[in-house]
Order: structure tokens, then C-alpha cells, then sequence
């Protein structure tokens, strides 16, 4: 279904354009698709976007949107300008601001895929209590993630956790792109929700994300490598 080096998305977490562009050139070819998140987008802008294209890599730009709707159109038809390939929202922005940013992305020439994201892998239990939603995390992701695919969304943001979950509980052929993927052993950091690249791609993943185990390792690309033999299936 999808090229593994495809499914596999790394984390450019870091705080400029020189720092991003060295570990693109480490991964080498044992990956073709990377996150921009909120640190790099704010240091460099749309330029290290644009750069990355160029190159011919994939850009899934992870801003993860949450405005009226009518900001969020106008942001992501800037985002399908630059040729990114996936970009985030936050489903807890309600149905018509999903609707308006995916109707946005359809009237472009490339549009992009919009993932709404539905509860970040940083939090537990007890911090949706304290938010006020009772019950669950895999609860509130099955929610929003109902929401998010009814109000055209092409997928959702999800931890590994509850890709199986989402895969049995709704019908369509979406993607579930997973964070807070982790090789065995591996620290989790700031996430209370993580997996192995392999749990994650049995659960249902079309798409993991990974940061830190490559960014950080002495040897990204051999980590890549590592990381693709367990999702190439």
C-alpha cells in the first residue's frame, strides 16, 4: 500500500534551516519524508518548506491549525501553495473548521492531506480529566476522530495506541499517522503514549513519526534502516 520510506516521516525538531538540512543529508536516502513542526517553521519559515521540496523530499507540515475557519482556510491554502504533502489540524476546532480547511485543500491543484489531530501522545487519563472530558483517551480519540473523517478530514493523528481501535470502530481507507514511536528499550521523553515502529504498523498505522531515536543517534541513517525493516510489511 504505501513505499516504507513513505510511511516513515522524521521528526525535524530542531531550531534552524543548517541544523534540519544536516540531518537530511545524514538519512541520506533511507527516508524520504519529513515533519515540520512548530520549533523549525517559527525559527526559518516557508523557506525550509520550500527547500526540502525542492530537494524532493515529502513535507508533512505539523502546525496543527486551531482557529476560526476562516483562518484556517486561508492558512492551509498557503500551506498547499508551498507543495507540502500532509498537514495537521486540531479536530477540537469543531466541524466547520475542518470543513472549511479541507475545502480549502480541494480547491488547490495539489491538495494536501488534512489529518486532524485528536489527543496529543503527551497526554494521559488524568490530564483529560483535569481538561474536563471524562473517561478515556481512547474514548476522546475515537470521538474526534469520528468527527474529524465525517467533516472531511483524510485521516487523523493518533498514538499507536489507538490505531487499532480507530481501524475497528470506523470504516473508510484513511491514514492514521502515529507520534511518539519508539524503538524497544528506547526513552519515551515527554510522551505517555508510545510504541514500537512495528506495534504501530500492526495496530493500523499508515504513517509513524519519528524524531529524536534518529535525530539523536550517532548514526541517523542506519537508524532509519533499522526502523524500515520493522514497518516494511
Amino acid at each position: 500500500m504505501y513505499d516504507p520510506r513513505q510511511r516513515l516521516i522524521v521528526a525535524l525538531d530542531v531550531p534552524s534551516a543548517a541544523a534540519a538540512q544536516k540531518i537530511v543529508a545524514a538519512v541520506g536516502d533511507s527516508a524520504s519524508c519529513y515533519k515540520v513542526g512548530m520549533q523549525l517553521y517559527t525559527a526559518e519559515g516557508p523557506r525550509v518548506v520550500s527547500d526540502l521540496i525542492a530537494s524532493g523530499r515529502r513535507v508533512f507540515l505539523d502546525l496543527k491549525y486551531h482557529d476560526i475557519p476562516n483562518t484556517v482556510a486561508a492558512a492551509v491554502r498557503e500551506a498547499a501553495a508551498l507543495g507540502v504533502n500532509m498537514l495537521t489540524i486540531h479536530a477540537s476546532g469543531g466541524g466547520k473548521m475542518m470543513r472549511a480547511a479541507t475545502e480549502a485543500a480541494r480547491s488547490t491543484r495539489d491538495a494536501p492531506l488534512i489529518l486532524g489531530v485528536t489527543v496529543l501522545t503527551s497526554l494521559d487519563d488524568n490530564d483529560l480529566d483535569k481538561l474536563g472530558v471524562h473517561g478515556r483517551v481512547q474514548d476522546q480519540v475515537l470521538r474526534l476522530a469520528a468527527l474529524a473523517l465525517a467533516d472531511g478530514c483524510d485521516g487523523v493523528v493518533a498514538s499507536a495506541r489507538e490505531a487499532s481501535a480507530l481501524r475497528s470502530e470506523l470504516d473508510g481507507d484513511f491514514a492514521i499517522v502515529c507520534p511518539g514511536v519508539r524503538l524497544a528499550g528506547a526513552e519515551p521523553g515527554d510522551q505517555a503514549r508510545v510504541a514500537t515502529p512495528a506495534e504501530a504498523i500492526a495496530a493500523g498505522a499508515t504513517h509513524i513519526v519519528v524524531g529524536r531515536p534518529i535525530t539523536g543517534a550517532a548514526d541517523p541513517a542506519s537508524e532509519a534502516r533499522a526502523i524500515l525493516g520493522q514497518i516494511s510489511v
